[in-house]
């Protein structure tokens, strides 16, 4: 009889546990053959590791320009599939507000297949190609249409392979690319990070090859240039709004706006006075 009770107690105790085993038994499921307890690579894993310090949804969630001003000094990561990771401050941006702005491919609430990222919620990549050839990057926002055009950004990490991408790009000959020539421009920091069209319509919050973290020091108003969009001069008044903006005094800006810049300082001497 003893027997038959310890037999007893054992079934009750089994029968009184959950079905399924506990989390830490599912990640020891991952171990290697060799006792490595580390969970095996992931999509799972890979985005709960980056998630510590990434931007959220609520951080794309906001106006078109207030999102290009806001994005200028957060920091762009991409993975690359060998597991390097490239780095690079934002330093340059352009607002397309769709609608009645006749700059945006979504002038008029004209949605295309081509198009389709800038009507979705805010944080999905807007990737197209021009010249049939150079891809450029965009960011959606709140605002049906509206998207953020990625134009600059200064290296911070893994700049070699920046350096390997935007070489094999190139054709014939060519001088040794500087740190400043990597990322200063749409199509250049598409190339140095490896972007093209299979990253249209991938999610900022969640995708575990691209994404964005908080900055330091980010720029306050006064660092801030606000000017006219570059190579969009047949779009009326539109070609003279101020809605490309850049960090001032930053070597890694594409193109800067010395009258612009002019202006800025006089008009910083006089409140000063």
């Amino acid at each position: 009889m003893p027997r038959k009770r310890k037999l007893l107690a054992q079934l009750s105790a089994l029968q009184s546990n959950s079905s399924f085993p506990p989390f830490d038994s599912l990640v020891n499921l991952n171990a290697t053959s060799d006792g490595d307890s580390a969970p095996k690579s992931s999509k799972y894993f890979a985005v709960e590791k980056k998630n510590s310090s990434q931007l959220e949804a609520d951080f794309f969630n906001q106006p078109c320009i207030s999102l290009a001003k806001s994005f200028l000094g957060q920091i762009l990561v991409r993975k690359l599939p060998d597991g390097r990771e490239l780095w690079g401050r934002i330093v340059e941006t352009e607002a397309y507000l769709g609608g009645e702005d006749e700059a945006s491919h979504s002038k008029g609430g004209k949605q295309t297949q081509r198009n389709a990222a800038m009507f979705m919620k805010p944080g999905t990549l807007y990737v197209y190609q021009i010249y049939g050839i150079h891809f450029c990057m965009n960011v959606s926002s709140q605002g049906e249409g509206a998207a953020v055009l990625l134009r600059s950004l200064e290296p911070l990490r893994g700049l070699d392979a920046m350096r390997e991408l935007r070489n094999a790009s190139r054709k014939g000959p060519t001088k040794p690319l500087k740190d400043w020539q990597l990322c200063n421009g749409p199509s250049k920091l598409c190339q140095a990070l490896g972007i093209d069209k299979a990253f249209d319509q991938r999610d900022l919050t969640q995708d575990a090859a691209i994404w964005m973290v908080p900055g330091h020091d980010l720029p306050g108003e006064q660092d801030v240039v606000a000017t006219t969009r570059i190579g969009i001069g047949n779009t009326g008044e539109w070609a003279q709004k101020p809605l490309r903006f850049y960090l001032r005094g930053n070597k890694f800006v594409s193109v800067v706006d010395k009258k612009t810049e002019r202006e800025m300082a006089a008009m910083g001497q006089i409140s000063c006075s």
